[in-house]
């Protein structure tokens, strides 16, 4: 009897601790036909029935390429082949959106994905990414420049979305493919350079490796487990202090100058952003974070500060947070 590969156990291990989680329950694996989200559909249709979880395999054609249909239907036949359920649902892809095709290719697969989830009852949505695409993801939220929050990459579970191999390499998802004979699709656009992530992909990751050693997927992305963990605690923190320092103002939030004062900077800073977040579903720059803070830290009479649908002013000891006029 031929041994297991090991890239192949390496991935069903991931997934087993994952469906262990959802006995009786039914999820769905999101598949494009690509080598990870082959090797994620192959380990959870192995391990769908010792965790007794049923499984089934959802192909988001996003009409983006010349023959995606026929593309959709081969990664559903290689789904049913390893005896799983598969459906093939078209994305709706806005052409014109303002971050780029990438993201509205994104939002687009993920609200078919969820719709999928909501009528098939799945209590999960299994999703192929790797420590790779983490890494790549560090190194893309490290360009933005857009603070520790956009360092902590990829959450391994956000609502339905669970992300079982984000400790697998995309090396090990392609040894698993080969082991199994399992034929996967290599998207074009994973080699197009138009793209940021590829550039990252392609050759930003590959000279950080060549001047700095290996590992650096792996560091890349124990630093955005462990930003995760202090983000995670500084939520906690916030959730215990706001109840207490904040008050409904007419439009808006007050905030008080002495509570906040009496916290650090990195707790405070996070506050003022909880709060416009929260209450306007809006995000700040930095900048525009220490704008506020500074009501606080360096008080001198300064007037209200215009801020992305709201503006902040000090008033009576409190920091008043409104929405514009």
């Amino acid at each position: 009897m031929p041994s297991l590969s090991p890239a192949v156990a390496e991935v069903r291990r991931a997934v087993r601790v994952v469906l262990a989680e959802r006995a009786g329950e039914r999820v769905i694996v999101a598949l494009s036909g690509g080598a990870d989200s082959l090797a994620l559909t192959a380990a959870a249709a192995h391990e769908a029935t010792a965790a007794n979880v049923a499984v089934t395999a959802v192909i988001v054609d996003h009409g983006l390429q010349d023959g995606s249909a026929g593309i959709a239907g081969q990664a559903a036949t290689q789904a049913r082949a390893l005896g799983v359920d598969a459906i093939v649902v078209a994305a709706d892809v806005e052409r014109n959106h303002a971050d780029g095709p990438e993201a509205a290719a994104r939002e687009a697969r993920y609200a078919a994905l969820e719709r999928v989830a909501a009528e098939v009852g799945a209590s999960a949505i299994l999703l192929g990414h790797t420590r790779d695409d983490q890494a790549e993801t560090v190194l893309l939220g490290l360009a933005r420049g857009s603070g520790a929050a956009s360092l902590m990459g990829m959450a391994p579970v956000m609502g339905l979305r669970v992300r079982p191999m984000l400790d697998v390499s995309r090396e090990t998802t392609r040894a698993a493919c080969a082991a199994e004979g399992l034929a996967p699709w290599h998207d074009p656009h994973n080699t197009d350079p138009s793209f940021a992530r590829v550039r990252v992909r392609t050759t930003v990751l590959p000279v950080l490796e060549a001047e700095l050693g290996p590992g650096i997927a792996e560091a890349l992305a124990r630093t955005a487990e462990q930003l995760r963990e202090d983000h995670d605690a500084f939520q906690s923190m916030i959730d215990e202090t706001i109840e207490d320092i904040v008050e409904p103002a007419e439009a808006g939030i007050a905030i008080s100058v002495p509570a906040l004062a009496a916290n650090p900077a990195a707790l405070r800073n996070r506050i003022i952003r909880y709060v416009v977040s929260s209450e306007f579903h809006v995000s700040l720059t930095r900048s525009q974070t220490l704008e506020v803070a500074r009501l606080v830290t360096d008080w001198r009479g300064q007037g209200p500060i215009d801020l992305p649908a709201c503006t902040a002013r000090r008033e009576a000891g409190k920091v008043i947070i409104a929405a514009r006029p």
